[in-house]
Formats: C-alpha cells, structure tokens, sequence
C-alpha cells in the first residue's frame, strides 16, 4: 500500500476512528487501526468488537492495498508533521515509512488479515434526523445512565421508535431522564444503545449540520452520516417500565430560576465531600431554604421562588439535584412534588420535551 493524503484530513480521521480503539487489549491488532486504499480514496476503521467506527477520506493511491498501524503512535506522528502532506508506504512485511517534508518515520505495522471483521448488522434503515437533535436528546439523557454492571440494561439508554416519535429515556435507580422528539420512522422497535457508543456518536456528529441515518435491528444499531459510520452492538436485558414510576399529580409546584438554585447548590456542597455525603434538607415554602451540615460546618441559604400548594421539607443527593438543573439547559424550570419521600418530577417551565424524575434521600432520623 502506497499513498499521499492532505495530513490534516488523515489526522481528523485517525482521531475520528480512534474513538472505537482499544487502547490495550490481549488481542494486539484491535489497538491498530485498519487502512485500506483503492481508487482515490483511503478508508479507515477502528473495532473493539462492541463499536466499530468507519470513515473515508480523499488520497491519491499509487499502489492499493491494506495495513493495520498502532492507533496512538500513527496519531501522534502524522499530527506533528511538517508538512501539509503524508505519504504512507506499507510492504507486506509489515514494514511501514511514514513520510511528511524531512521527516520520516519507519515502524512496523500488524498482519492486516488479523483484522476482524465488522459484523454486517442487516438492518433497515430505521428513521432520519438531524445530528442537532439526537445530540440534544442524548445530551439531555444521558448523565442519567447506571454505571452499575449489575443491571447491563440500565447502563444505556432505550431509544423508543414509533413511527411519529422518538423516546429516550436513561435511568439508574436514583433519577431518570426522558426526552421526545417528533420523527418520521419506518418501524416501530425498542432498542437499548450503549452510553459509550451514543457518547462517541455525538462527538463525532455534534458539530456537522447533517443528517444521521440510524439503522437498527435486535442485535446492532449502525449510526451513518457524510463523514462517519458508526457500528454498535446492542444492549440484551429488560428496560425498566419507566412510565409506571413518574408520579401522577402533584401536591406542591414550585417555578425556580435555574441559574441561582444552582448557585445556590454549588455554594452549599462546599461541605459535602465523598466521605462526607449528608443530604441536602431543601424546604420549598414561600420560598426555598437550603440547609446542610457534616462535620466540616453548616450552612444555610435561600433564593425566591413561586411555590403553589403545600409547603413541603425533601432530602436530595447534591450531585443528583445539579445534574438535573444542568442538563436541563432552561432558564426556569418547574418541579412537582408530592410528599417528602415520593420521587420528584422536573419538567421546563414554559412547556418541553424533555422530564427528569429525582429520587429523595431518606434523613436519618426520619
């Protein structure tokens, strides 16, 4: 294999695929990258045998062909050449001169043939959106993920297809986003996508105005646009029923300003450390007063609030109540509550797509 390429596009490429690398593996090949050029053009695909990532750039091909090159060292190299131009020789010994203006690195590459391949998912092209939307859903959704092994199926989100809409919801036991968009489907199916694979589909589409082409099946979903094809394998495991858990009606409604009950948060978890996890006591009356205390001190604050229905005292785990403020992205937000100890619904003030639910922390001495 014998090519030159503009540098610059071969090292948003490797960077790209890089994603989908395993950094170390018993398997050495799967820490490479696979190369292959034909025609005018060079295709490059990183697999860990749960995501593959494929991209293909322009490259004038003086012999076709194919080799696997270590994944970090060629990023490393092709990003610090001089020149505005590689060329890449690769014998089939594995023998591999990496040339850019003066400089020339030589390097041996692993037997391409160990590559294993990427499994063909046979599915149907599901539905169409823009790379703006599905990066608000999954952006919106997915700090809620279990990180926790024990339930596999929560430790990604479900993408819920209709063919007029899209549901994501992701959950950990503790809080639970959800998020609706419109969306013109050709199926209706139920599939639970990987955090990592949605974490690396966003960005790598987040900043291109495209449209994503989303093909799912039971066993794979494959994310394809211009510039990337991104293939997963799916999530086996019941989801949990998620609309049984959100809570009907409510007893209080309370309208906050996003920005200073974050404040707010942030100045009492000053107190709050990793040994140190007391509940903050948060007391929507007439207003909202925040209370902590762990052995480091006390604190206590207020802010404004537009507070309808019974006053009310609920324990919440600091990180679990920032989150939700964050990742709402709205300047007012509206949570409802129903007693001390029932979860706590969160949706956007002036009307949404989106509902995060957050459980309550249980005072000791309750």
């Amino acid at each position: 294999m014998k090519l030159i390429c503009d540098r610059t596009l071969l090292a948003n490429a490797i960077a790209g695929v890089s994603k989908a690398v395993t950094q170390r593996s018993s398997i050495p090949v799967l820490e490479g990258i696979l190369m292959k050029a034909e025609g005018f053009s060079l295709t490059l695909t990183g697999y860990d045998l749960e995501m593959g990532i494929t991209t293909t750039i322009e490259a004038n091909v003086l012999e076709p062909g194919d080799a696997v090159l270590p994944a970090k060292l060629l990023g490393d190299m092709v990003r610090r050449l001089p020149s505005e131009e590689v060329e890449i020789n690769a014998q089939d010994s594995g023998a591999t001169t990496i040339k850019g203006g003066i400089t020339e690195f030589d390097i041996m590459g692993l037997n391409p043939g160990d590559f294993p391949d990427l499994p063909n998912p046979g599915a149907d092209r599901t539905l169409d959106m823009d790379t703006a939307d599905l990066q608000e859903m999954v952006d919106t959704t997915l700090f809620a993920v279990s990180t926790d092994d024990k339930k596999p199926a929560h430790t990604g989100a479900l993408f819920s297809i209709t063919p007029e809409k899209l549901t994501v919801v992701a959950l950990d036991g503790y809080r639970l986003a959800i998020i609706e968009k419109p969306v013109q489907a050709t199926k209706e199916i139920d599939i639970i996508i990987p955090a990592k694979t949605l974490s690396e589909v966003v960005k790598l589409f987040g900043e291109a105005d495209e449209v994503v082409h989303i093909s799912a099946n039971r066993r794979f979903v494959v994310f394809a646009t211009q510039s990337y094809t991104v293939i997963s394998r799916l999530i086996e495991g019941e989801f949990l029923d998620y609309r049984r858990v959100i809570p009907e009606g409510y007893k209080t409604r309370v309208t906050v300003d996003v920005r200073d009950f974050a404040t707010t948060i942030e100045r009492a978890s000053l107190i709050i450390t990793e040994r140190l996890k007391n509940p903050l006591r948060v007391m929507f009356d007439d207003h909202i007063t925040v209370r902590c205390q762990t052995t480091l001190g006390k604190v206590v604050d207020e802010l404004p609030a537009q507070v309808e229905g019974d006053p009310v005292e609920i324990g919440f785990n600091n990180r679990y109540l920032l989150d939700a403020l964050r990742y709402s992205r709205c300047d007012k937000l509206v949570f409802e509550l129903s007693g001390p100890l029932s979860p706590v619904k969160v949706l956007p003030k002036d009307g949404g797509d989106f509902l995060f639910l957050v459980l309550p922390v249980r005072f000791k001495n309750d």
